[in-house]
């Protein structure tokens, strides 16, 4: 109840700060981060949670597969077929120079072997946007911006995830253990997807049917249902939940739009709810034992992953597109490291293998610096994009609730 009442106190605080923070470098994220560090063991006290805890691993899963299921329903199939190679660079150049480049300081830096170094930059590949809002939420920032950050940062989870068994598995700690696993990591991705296509066109069809149908209050309620049915079902019979989750909501976006406006206001609720505590316990893990386990190398790795790796692979992926200069330098900076890379360090601490505990520590370390660093800079950043009102609500108005600018933000990014 101790965990409860903080996420409440932290939640009331962040709302009434939130159009402060619109405004400013102050940023919710960074609040509910700040929140949990201040009242776990290494300071407070209240509440005590370790990286082994289960309400760990169970919040950061329900965060993500949120987060990814709301982002499916982002993606527009007619816009992304029209406007495919500026994010297909971005997956398919700069992605991989970025987990290479991690890779490589990893190793040279940190000191890690060479299996625990390429897992730590598969870990570190995705991208999140929820850290830089003021950019992607925002009309005045050129649409082809916001659709390279929104699309990369939507599949890269997706594209890593793969990835990440596979390199656990081959660091695992069990000769053999990488070929044993190759074919149900195969297994599960491929249940995930054909879950996450399946289902959405069953509820689909079922809402079709003369006798069935929902009255319009209920409505938000219909894709809600079948991503809590998808969840399950993804748990109970060990199929990959985040693929699943994101091409059900890409598909049911596809085939129901009036479904996908229906939810869209309740989704985007449920997935902030989600993130913040998600955040929250992540912060309680960031204990000044956790920053004090980390070598001067790995800070060195921590510093180069946000100002040197991802800039330079997506400044490299660009060459030759038309952005200028100014929307070339805004995207390679936004490469913040969010729920993913969390949820998959996580794993990587719970596989057992041999550098496990080390590379959970840096990827930890890189995930808290980066999101202070994002989260913090979004708005500078976007005044460069003539933003004055970054809030979203009236200079005199005391009372209009601080909602709306993020609604109005949700729903520009649905678009995309």
């Amino acid at each position: 109840m101790v965990l409860v009442a903080v996420f409440g106190a932290a939640l009331l605080i962040a709302v009434l700060l939130s159009g402060l923070a619109a405004r400013t470098v102050l940023s919710t994220s960074f609040l509910f981060l700040v929140g949990g560090a201040l009242v776990s063991d290494g300071f407070l006290g209240l509440i005590h949670i370790t990286p082994d805890s289960e309400i760990v691993g169970v919040t950061a899963d329900l965060a993500l597969f949120a987060v990814l299921f709301t982002d499916g329903m982002h993606v527009s199939f007619p816009k992304l077929r029209a406007q495919w190679k500026n994010p297909a660079r971005a997956l398919g150049l700069g992605m991989p120079l970025a987990f290479v480049g991690m890779a490589l300081v990893t190793h040279y830096v940190a000191g890690l072997d060479w299996m625990t170094s390429f897992l730590v930059g598969a870990v570190l590949a995705p991208t999140d946007p929820v850290f830089a809002s003021a950019i992607v939420g925002r009309k005045e920032v050129p649409a082809k911006l916001r659709q390279l950050l929104n699309v990369e940062s939507g599949i890269n989870d997706g594209l890593a995830l793969p990835v990440v068994l596979i390199l656990i598995a081959a660091a695992g700690p069990t000769t053999g253990h990488a070929e044993a696993s190759l074919p149900k990591i195969g297994l599960e991705l491929g249940l995930g997807l054909a879950f996450g296509v399946v289902l959405p066109l069953l509820v689909n069809g079922l809402v079709r049917l003369r006798l069935l149908g929902a009255e319009p209050k209920l409505q938000p309620l219909l894709p809600l249902a079948a991503g809590i049915i998808l969840y399950a079902l993804c748990h109970l019979t060990h199929a990959n939940p985040y693929l699943a989750a994101f091409s059900a909501g890409a598909v049911l976006a596809a085939i129901s739009p009036e479904a996908k406006a229906a939810f869209e206001p309740l989704g985007e609720a449920l997935a902030e709810l989600a993130k913040f505590a998600a955040l929250l316990v992540f912060g309680a893990l960031l204990t000044p034992q956790l920053f004090g386990d980390l070598s001067l190398g790995g800070y060195v790795a921590v510093v180069l992953a946000i100002v040197l790796i991802r800039p330079a692979s997506l400044l490299l992926s660009l060459i030759g597109t038309r952005f200028d200069r100014r929307e070339r330098m805004v995207a390679a900076w936004f490469g913040p490291k969010g729920f993913a890379s969390v949820v998959y360090g996580l794993l990587v601490l719970q596989a057992g293998i041999p550098q496990g505990e080390a590379a959970y520590t840096l990827i930890a370390v890189c995930i808290a610096f980066s999101i202070i660093a994002h989260s913090s800079t979004d708005v500078p950043i976007a005044r460069l994009f003539d933003i004055d009102d970054l809030a979203g609500i009236p200079e005199n108005a005391a009372v209009e609730p601080a909602s709306r600018g993020v609604a109005e933000n949700s729903k520009e990014i649905s678009s995309v």
